[in-house]
């Protein structure tokens, strides 16, 4: 509860980290009923699974150029009324797309929420930094990500449940629903970081390159993106593999459920025990465990057995998730967050659109097996790389 409230004036108030923690898991409830049944959706018009990767590039691309896009409007707008405007208009978009029975109509809609949403991103990652004092940086982005991760956990059980009785549309009306409730509380929280950079960095080539100058920021930028890489292997194609197995889609809830335990169980706890024993040693042992457990599922039929692999495999990303993010901010000067934590975010775009593209590519040819020798491979490469980056203690205390 230290976490979580403060005495004032003999009345406990909560703290600004714990009301940040409530509109994330609020939002991500939101955002995890959406990416439940985002592939299946585009499949029910598609009917193709590489056509599912293509489309849902093509919207990672627009995320991409947001990010560098945007860098002047993030410098020189307040980053709580960024965040809480990007919190509206998803709401709207939400709205929309459960009105909507059109897949060109879908795509036009998923380009304008995925601009919000790197809004959302960017701004609530400089929030959080700003909240947060240097020490304790990866024990409250552990925090963060728990509560994220309970909204992970429920989110897909409810959103198969209900894409099963009623419709997919439903679940995206759900999902205005708690992002408006998320604007509402966010709003009556009273979190405010202005951060305001007058001078503002317009240049799109510059800044590319004045980001990749720097070795640590680059070698952050590369290991970044492992989880949103194993990602969008996870809530793209296994999915359409379950489906294509002969479950049901009650079954896509399920998986997803369980995939996201292991997170909320230690993502907390490797978090605190990064900034005690280094960042280096984290990285090297989540992207081991992800690594072997990935060329082991190409061997295995069953198709509960290899689900239940995937599962585990989630507690070698529970050890990368939030440290990834915490090791670049820690990275930063204070000077440089306005204009390069939005940049940074590109690399979960830049690994999706590499995790779709090339699954696409590789099932117009091979079975679907041999996703796990693609993604396991990308898996040992990052492995390799968290060998050269320079290690990172917030906590020397012995």
């Amino acid at each position: 509860m230290v976490l979580f409230f403060r005495k004032r004036e003999g009345v406990s108030a909560m703290t600004g980290m714990a009301k940040l923690s409530f509109v994330v898991l609020l939002t991500a409830f939101s955002i995890s009923l959406i990416n439940t049944i985002f592939a299946v959706y585009i499949d029910s018009f598609v009917h193709n699974e590489s056509a599912v990767g293509f489309i849902s590039a093509i919207l990672i691309m627009v995320a991409l150029l947001s990010y560098f896009i945007f860098i002047p409007f993030i410098e020189k707008n307040s980053k709580t009324k960024i965040y809480g405007f990007s919190l509206l208009m998803l709401a709207l978009t939400y709205l929309l797309f459960a009105l909507n029975r059109k897949l060109y109509i879908f795509v036009v809609l998923a380009g304008i929420a995925i601009i919000f949403h790197t809004l959302r991103i960017t701004s609530f990652g400089i929030i959080m930094k700003e909240k947060s004092p240097k020490k304790k940086l990866s024990r409250n982005e552990g925090l963060v990500y728990t509560f994220m991760n309970i909204a992970w956990v429920i989110g897909p059980l409810v959103a198969g449940w209900i894409s099963n009785k009623y419709n997919i549309q439903l679940v995206f009306a759900l999902a205005a629903i708690f992002l408006f409730l998320a604007f509402i509380f966010f709003r009556l929280s009273k979190i405010n970081v202005s951060h305001i950079t007058k001078k503002s960095d317009g240049n799109l080539i510059k800044n590319f390159f004045a980001f990749f100058r720097d070795k640590k920021r680059t070698l952050a930028y590369l290991l970044g993106g492992g989880p949103s890489l194993w990602w969008a292997f996870i809530y793209i194609f296994v999915p359409l593999h379950i489906i294509r197995s002969g479950l049901q889609t009650l079954w896509v809830g399920y998986f997803l459920f369980a995939i996201a335990v292991p997170l909320i169980l230690s993502e907390y706890i490797f978090a605190r025990m990064a900034g005690k024993i280094g960042f280096k040693k984290t990285f090297k042992i989540g992207f081991a465990i992800v690594t072997i457990i990935s060329f082991i599922c190409f061997f295995i039929e069953n198709i509960y057995l290899l689900l239940s692999l995937l599962v585990l495999a989630s507690f070698g990303f529970a050890m990368l998730e939030p440290t990834t993010v915490t090791y670049f901010l820690d990275t930063l000067k204070k000077k440089d967050e306005n204009r390069f934590f939005g940049p940074y975010n590109t690399t979960a775009e830049v690994y999706s659109l590499t995790g779709r593209i090339s699954a696409s590519v590789l099932l117009l040819f091979l079975p679907f097996k041999y996703l796990f020798f693609l993604f396991g491979g990308f898996m040992f490469l990052l492995f390799l790389l968290s060998h050269r980056i320079k290690d990172i203690i917030e906590d020397k205390r012995k």
